[in-house]
């Protein structure tokens, strides 16, 4: 426990039954219009332990180094190295899409009762949906109004996804802004020599009907897509007829809107 430098975050760590680690933290640091980074000479407030409290806040913070002749526009700054040369929605950006929010965390376990239970009664997460996928069972739990923020599978069935031994991590996602920019997102990758698949079958993630994935070097899975269903008041997904997933290559040119396309972490923008 204690405070992240870099990222401001108070945090403190804990593993579920697999090992994995869990963080849960309150607040993060946040970059604004010119892009900087806190610099390094505030890296002070960092903490390896669980710090009394109260705390200063975040503007005596920023005060207090001033007061002490920190150029608090010094940090970081990242440049993009590739040209704008795409037409996103309006504004040029050097690639087709945009990043909008990570999306859920798909694990594998050895136990999945004791995962549950860990993730449900432990961290409180919300039990949205169950799918029996070759013979296992398969838990969807959410935090808020998505569909699900942590899928569970159990061990058994990554050999059959074909995905890395390496990992406990099945996949995790990328929301990208829409539906359009999903599809160029495909493309890009696959004229960059990216392979793109459909890893991550239809009936692992229900929620997502319109989902790709790549692989990172080291072989972890990343799932694309651009939304996820929002439960509402009752507490029930949409059943599960209603569902319209297409293969990867058989992707409309268009789609209809959904009733709940709004819904949810709203994205306060812009682009770039």
């Amino acid at each position: 426990s204690g405070r992240d430098m870099p990222g401001s975050n108070w945090h403190t760590y804990l593993y579920d039954p697999d090992g994995q680690s869990n963080e849960l933290y309150y607040g993060i640091e946040q970059i604004g219009w010119n892009g900087h980074s806190k610099p390094k000479a505030m890296y002070d407030r960092g903490f390896d332990k669980p710090p009394e409290l109260p705390q200063i806040s975040e503007f005596e913070e920023v005060q207090q180094a001033r007061a002490k002749g920190i150029d608090i526009f010094s940090g970081y700054r990242h440049v993009e190295k590739l040209p704008a040369q795409y037409n996103v929605d309006g504004i040029l950006l050097p690639r087709p899409f945009k990043i909008v929010r990570l999306g859920p965390v798909y694990l594998f376990t050895e136990n999945m009762d004791a995962a549950e239970t860990f993730y449900r009664d432990t961290l409180g997460f919300i039990p949205t949906e169950e799918v029996i996928w070759r013979g296992a069972r398969c838990l969807f739990l959410r935090c808020n109004t998505e569909h699900h923020s942590v899928a569970l599978l159990p061990l058994q069935v990554r050999d059959a996804l074909g995905l890395s031994a390496h990992s406990k991590c099945a996949a995790f996602g990328i929301q990208l802004a829409n539906y359009r920019q999903l599809k160029e997102a495909v493309k890009f990758f696959r004229d960059n020599g990216v392979k793109v698949t459909e890893s991550i079958p239809a009936e692992l993630h229900p929620g997502i009907e319109y989902s790709a994935t790549v692989r990172d070097p080291d072989g972890h899975t990343i799932q694309l897509y651009c939304s996820m269903e929002q439960i509402g008041w009752e507490g029930k997904p949409s059943p599960r007829e209603l569902r319209k997933t297409r293969a990867l290559d058989d992707w409309p040119e268009s789609i209809d809107g959904a009733v709940d396309a709004y819904l949810g972490e709203p994205f306060l923008g812009p682009w770039g």
